[in-house]
């Protein structure tokens, strides 16, 4: 079974001006990515607008980020969807392809927690490799407490969960149960390390992958003081970055690196020329650049 640890970047997905994958731009994303060193990849997640895409987009998404991990890596496909069908039929085919783990976002809408406990069952039973949950009170609030989530992670073949909160005790809580945990929120990697998280998954690591997993190897080393150096030198560039919309701006970095990941799926828009120079100006001098 795979060790579950690490760096792995939530990668953006490339798409053309109609909104269709791209492919060639996927793979010089993930040979950038492995290039600095991470561990594996986050697929078709929030940064990915999997939720926005086809099931049939997702599943030629879900193929390139395996055919193109080196072996060894961590290739975890998000199936989460609307509907438990889609969502099942996203699990079983990550599974057949190849892909470690999948992981899933709770369903969003007015659900009971017996209705999305009943969502991560058929997915769990569906899937072929283990499952990770995705804790996100803030945006999926369907999942919400420590109890919920130990419920969640004690169902057969959840592995743990990707955690995306401020709340770190409760991070350490979960951890201490023995579920795997992925540290979500990329401001406080190095503290959700420090509370015992396995690794992390975030969206600004496709622009930031050398700082990200030189703060891993200093805190599995247990160099703390050089772990908070570098989260905030990783900040400083978050904090301008979030004065901008996210993904169109995460994008918008990529392409200034020769890695062109078209637009976002609308209704979201991308950055205007004045963004984008201001951005541009705003992150001279960090870490980004």
């Amino acid at each position: 079974m795979a060790i579950f640890e690490g760096i792995l970047p939530a990668t953006v997905t490339p798409l053309d001006e109609k909104e269709r994958f791209v492919p060639a731009a996927y793979e010089a994303l993930i040979e950038r990515l492995y290039g600095a060193g991470v561990d594996g990849l986050y697929v078709c997640g929030g940064t990915g607008e999997g939720l926005l895409q086809s099931v049939a987009q997702r599943k030629q998404v879900a193929e390139a980020a395996v055919e193109n991990s080196p072996a060894g890596k961590l290739a975890i496909v998000h199936v989460g969807a609307f509907c438990t069908a889609d969502a099942v039929e996203l699990a079983k085919h990550a599974s057949r392809v190849g892909a470690a783990a999948v992981s899933a976002l709770p369903p969003l809408g007015a659900y009971s927690f017996a209705e999305i406990r009943a969502y991560y069952e058929a997915i769990a039973a569906a899937s072929a490799v283990p499952v990770f949950v995705y804790f996100f009170p803030e945006s999926y609030p369907g999942v919400s407490t420590f109890e919920q989530a130990m419920e969640l992670c004690a169902l057969p073949n959840v592995a743990g969960l990707k955690y995306t909160d401020f709340d770190l005790y409760r991070l350490r809580n979960i951890k201490q149960s023995g579920a795997a945990v992925f540290n979500g929120r990329d401001e406080v990697l190095a503290a959700g390390l420090l509370m015992g998280a396995d690794g992390g998954i975030g969206s600004f690591y496709n622009v930031m992958p050398e700082l990200f997993v030189e703060l891993y190897g200093r805190a599995r080393r247990g160099d703390w003081e050089g772990a908070r150096a570098v989260q905030d030198s990783i900040n400083q560039a978050i904090r301008i970055t979030l004065e901008f919309p996210c993904f169109p701006a995460i994008k918008e970095i990529l392409r200034w690196r020769g890695i062109d990941c078209g637009p976002c799926i609308r209704p979201r828009g991308g950055l205007t020329p004045e963004q984008a120079v201001r951005l541009r100006r705003r992150l001279e001098g960090c870490a980004i650049a």
